[in-house]
């Protein structure tokens, strides 16, 4: 069994509205108590709080706090359960010698979900067919079933959007793997002008969505700053900028779905580099890189080929666009050189099509360097070996 999200979009009352916002403040301002009880605890008496003993302390909340008496108990429970998630986290890191980051406080804005845990069980009921869910202290919530939900609910967690919510379903699936396939094939990725170039010679143009609505965007930014602070018009601008930042946010993750679902229906291997992207989001090209999404696009990448049984592969990129893929030659080029000829074999390649090649090679799945070009496809490129 394994376990898959399913997000649909609620349309909440302007009463139901108020409900899950309150809710939500509620639940932040638990989660702030329990991070001031474990930090005051540790500071004064040198005494670590643990996730038991916070939690037997909910009864006595929901009795002498009566707005916590509509929250529901596994909800409290699960503000907790972050908590303690957010210190083992910061143990971890210390432990492994990183950068530890303490955990801090939620403001407001910070704070924008609440959990059922067991919402297959308590909690969550969905009703009309899938139309509306009944949730526990807020009513009976249209929703937009866009799509079937599948498997045994497991979890159910409410989350605001700026001024919209959503409800995520996490459910235990069947695994549904698709037919064998032997096929494998390298990419090379990058920002300007293609998101990716395949072993193949197809070439993924890159959509650049940040970069198209950087104008509108930077127009939205001046407006926010010459309204006076607090103003509610300043905050209708500051909601405004929220929204266009979360349409480019959106349409790169539907990009990035649409490219990774083709190339795992297709074939059976698929080999990347093993990308320092972190390291490349803090260098010059870290607005290319961030608009373009590599480390989301390979996330889903590799939990698409997880469920249908295929295999991502991550090689060393080093030297990967410098090496001839026809006879092994070595040769540094600057960056704006995209078409070259080997001047050992004499190869006239593209220097992306090359490197997604040598990509490949690494992963082992090719033999050896004997790669001959063909005539252009429609898409690119296209290789074959001889």
């Amino acid at each position: 069994m394994t376990r898959k999200a399913f997000k649909y979009r609620l349309y909440p009352t302007q009463p139901q509205q108020k409900d899950l916002e309150r809710t939500l403040s509620l639940c932040r301002h638990l989660y702030n108590a329990a991070l001031q009880e474990r930090r005051d605890a540790y500071k004064k008496a040198g005494r670590t709080v643990g996730f038991y003993e916070q939690k037997r302390y909910l009864p006595e909340i929901r009795a002498e706090l009566p707005e916590y008496k509509h929250i529901h108990s596994q909800v409290l429970q699960n503000v907790i359960e972050r908590v303690d998630k957010a210190f083992q986290g910061f143990f971890r890191r210390v432990k492994a010698g990183q950068k530890a980051g303490y955990p801090r406080f939620k403001g407001q804005g910070r704070y924008d979900s609440f959990t059922f845990p067991q919402a297959g069980t308590t909690g969550v009921k969905l009703q009309e067919g899938g139309k509306r869910a009944l949730l526990h202290g807020i009513g009976s919530v249209k929703m937009k079933l866009h799509r079937p939900l599948e498997g045994r609910l497991k979890t159910a967690t409410l989350k605001r959007e700026g001024d919209d919510w959503y409800i995520v379903f996490v459910c235990e699936v069947e695994p549904q793997p698709l037919p064998e396939n032997q096929e494998a094939i390298g990419i090379d990725m990058g920002t300007n002008p293609h998101f990716l170039v395949t072993s193949e010679g197809e070439m993924v143009e890159a959509p650049r969505y940040f970069q198209k609505a950087q104008a509108k965007l930077a127009r939205t930014q001046r407006s926010v700053t010459k309204k006076q602070r607090g103003s509610n018009r300043r905050r209708k601008l500051k909601m405004r900028l929220a929204r266009q930042h979360r349409k480019i946010a959106n349409q790169r993750k539907d990009f990035h779905h649409k490219v990774a679902r083709r190339l795992v229906n297709n074939y059976g291997t698929i080999v990347h580099e093993d990308l320092n992207i972190l390291g490349l989001a803090r260098s010059r090209t870290a607005k290319g890189v961030q608009d373009a999404g590599w480390a989301q696009f390979l996330q889903i990448l590799a939990y698409k080929a997880e469920e249908a049984g295929r295999r991502v592969v991550g090689v060393d990129p080093k030297h990967t666009s410098q090496d001839c893929p026809v006879c092994g030659h070595r040769e540094k080029k600057p960056l704006w050189v995209r078409e070259f000829t080997c001047p050992a074999c004499g190869a006239s390649l593209h220097r992306d099509v090359a490197a997604a090649i040598n990509v490949l090679a690494r992963s082992g799945r090719v033999p050896d360097r004997r790669w001959a070009r063909t005539e252009p496809s429609g898409m690119g490129t296209a290789w074959a070996v001889p």
